[in-house]
């Protein structure tokens, strides 16, 4: 929404006490942009440390999910999309574009190593076959997300991208699905992320790849 010269003057021209009042008000109904502000202004912590922080707060949470059990594989899922609203929550906050791909790629490494087996063996295969395909978009998404980065930093996923691409490799429901949506493995095990993965991607999506689709199994 854009609004007109003479409404920012107007604004700017509030007494101070009358436009402190407004912003708070303001600020509690949007929840993201006071906490963005909150640790621009206030907290002593810095990018890293609260990525640091966020870091292990996912790895205790997957530990602790994973040794309590699933009932299925859908419930898995659901709790892969809760570990990501965490990691959107810092980079709102903190604007932490590389933290963006290093959470996702620890989270999702965490997670398929923990539930190995059970991912193996659980049923039925239509929740198995949409939890591997969440599993390759977001794969897709962490890629997508360390193109836009400088190349230097390439560097800094490696052995996670490794970890990644070996983790899927082990896993045959997950590889089936990397084969059928188009993800090559060994862009992580090299890595090599192809300079035209975001006009690979918007293809595949495009020709309905990296969606689960209903069906009968």
């Amino acid at each position: 929404m854009k609004y007109s010269k003479e409404f920012k003057e107007a604004i700017s021209n509030l007494p101070s006490k009358e436009k402190d009042k407004l912003i708070l008000r303001l600020l509690r109904k949007d929840i993201p942009l006071a906490n963005r502000l909150l640790f621009e202004l206030v907290n002593t912590d810095s990018v890293e440390q609260q990525r640091d922080k966020t870091e292990k707060m996912l790895l205790d949470l997957v530990s602790k999910n994973a040794k309590a059990g699933y009932y299925t594989i859908g419930y898995l899922n659901w709790d892969v999309r809760d570990l990501s609203g965490f990691i959107n929550q810092h980079v709102n906050i903190t604007k932490d574009k590389f933290g963006e791909a290093h959470l996702n790629l620890v989270m999702i490494n965490e997670v398929l190593t923990l539930n190995r087996n059970f991912i193996l063996n659980s049923k039925p295969p239509a929740k198995r076959k949409k939890f591997c395909i969440a599993v390759i978009a977001r794969v897709f998404k962490i890629l997508l997300i360390i193109n836009k980065l400088d190349d230097d930093f390439l560097i800094e996923f490696e052995e996670n991208l490794q970890v990644l691409g070996n983790l899927i490799a082990d896993n045959k429901f997950l590889m089936e699905e990397a084969i059928r949506n188009g993800l090559d493995v060994n862009w992580l095990t090299t890595p090599d992320i192809p300079e035209d993965i975001i006009t690979i991607h918007k293809e595949l999506r495009a020709n309905g790849f990296l969606k689960y689709h209903k069906r009968s199994y």
